[in-house]
């Protein structure tokens, strides 16, 4: 795996072994950071179910102020933590190393306010709809926050209380969601 643009591009990026993680495709991130080109620089980003980081860390090779990465799998974090000080990235990130409920909590406690958050959970684990309800009343998500939801191209989310769907596309079997609160 590689980082695609900015800064960063073309450096080599380590993924987990085993087949626990399923790291999201260059093309897929490609394709992802193409529709949200200008919306990433200086922008504060959450990467929930990180695995390799890969989606934070295209962020702030492309121009994202700050990360933070959170995987329950302690391989996934140990490669997270060697790709950020690989790419020279550990001073604009926060690792956290628990369950996505529970770090939902932590970034919330911590004063964390989103404009991006990435969710790549295991396709057939059915978190995305819980998660998303977790991150709307935990309060880190700033005004204008896109969440953008990875998950098997034949089994969408459902668009949970309080979104708006802005987008959905398919690339083989990936699909990629992005919802925005409602606005009031």
């Amino acid at each position: 795996m590689r980082i695609i643009a900015g800064m960063k591009r073309g450096q080599t990026i380590l993924a987990p072994k085993g087949r626990d993680t399923r790291p999201t495709l260059d093309r897929v991130r490609e394709s992802l950071f193409g529709i949200i080109q200008f919306e990433v620089a200086g922008q504060t980003v959450l990467d929930l179910f990180a695995g390799s980081g890969s989606l934070g860390l295209e962020a702030l090779s492309r121009g994202a102020a700050h990360a933070v990465f959170n995987d329950s799998a302690r391989e996934s974090i140990a490669v997270v933590r060697a790709n950020l000080a690989k790419l020279g990235l550990s001073q604009q990130a926060t690792v956290y190393s628990m369950g996505h409920l529970a770090a939902i909590q932590a970034v919330a406690r911590a004063g964390f306010r989103f404009d991006l958050v990435f969710l790549d959970p295991p396709y057939r684990a059915g978190l995305l709809e819980e998660t998303l309800a977790a991150l709307r009343v935990s309060g880190v998500l700033a005004p204008g926050c896109r969440v953008i939801a990875e998950h098997a191209a034949n089994q969408p989310p459902e668009t949970p209380p309080g979104f708006v769907l802005c987008d959905r596309r398919k690339y083989g079997i990936a699909g990629i969601s992005i919802f925005e609160e409602e606005q009031e």
